[in-house]
């Protein structure tokens, strides 16, 4: 991969706009909603189970452990899960946890719903729409961890402006991050992992937490693998991992 600095120009991110702007109206960060015909038993998971387990934003947020039954320790939010299987591995070894799960493509949350049925999971929450909405919806410093894996690069120049890591969306992941909460990312474009790590270090909040090379080519033990990641293997492409602690400061750098 060589050094997540060799991403070429950073002036698109210079460009973002500052922290605390609306997401402008109609501009999504994710491509299509549906892909293939679902099966008889996810239909009809997607039709009892997510209303069930649907997060509803059209009051205030409580205290996202209120969210769970018993009472979880804490909650943890993945953005874009995918086929869910990150989010299942961590649910299921973490049952202390409660996680909240975004994802606007179907068929990825008619998966996650088939794996949490099977195994009989009761502490996750999904939204099945742009998490955005989300991260405006939830309490300051309520959300233990955040991921984000893999998320759509928008290469192109026109696309630019989809990108969900942007200045402003961070802004908004440090907000509902607790003090020494943990914020993860995962790419396998070498420019993605450069205007995140940029973007992220422009908060006083975050540090990050590599110390040598191999604590951004290596994912940790408690970081699965997902689907996307070993298709971005498979083709050649090398994944890089960061991580960053939320830290007791206030304010963002210039």
């Amino acid at each position: 991969m060589g050094s997540i600095f060799e991403a070429g120009s950073l002036t698109q991110d210079q460009r973002d706009s500052g922290a605390g702007k609306q997401k402008p109206e109609g501009l999504r960060s994710y491509g299509r909603r549906k892909g293939h015909r679902l099966s008889p038993r996810k239909e009809k998971l997607m039709e009892t189970r997510l209303p069930e387990l649907r997060l509803d934003l059209s009051g205030p947020a409580p205290d996202p452990s209120a969210l769970f039954p018993g009472n979880p320790e804490e909650a943890w939010l993945e953005i874009g899960f995918g086929a869910g299987e990150h989010l299942i591995w961590q649910a299921e070894h973490h049952p202390q946890i409660g996680l909240i799960g975004c994802e606007p493509f179907m068929n990825g949350v008619a998966s996650l719903l088939g794996h949490a049925e099977r195994i009989g999971l009761t502490n996750i929450r999904v939204h099945d729409d742009d998490a955005r909405d989300v991260l405006a919806w939830l309490p300051d410093a309520s959300i233990a961890r955040v991921f984000v894996l893999f998320p759509d690069p928008w290469p192109k120049k026109r696309h630019a402006k989809r990108r969900l890591i942007r200045r402003s969306t961070v802004a908004e992941i440090v907000r509902v991050l607790k003090p020494g909460g943990e914020f993860r990312l995962g790419s396998d474009s070498a420019e993605y992992l450069a205007r995140t790590l940029l973007t992220a270090r422009k908060f006083e909040e975050l540090e990050w937490l590599a110390e040598r090379p191999s604590d951004w080519r290596e994912r940790p033990e408690d970081w699965p693998e997902t689907r996307y990641e070993k298709k971005a293997k498979a083709a050649g492409r090398v994944c890089g991992y960061l991580r960053f602690r939320r830290g007791p400061q206030a304010g963002t750098t210039s």
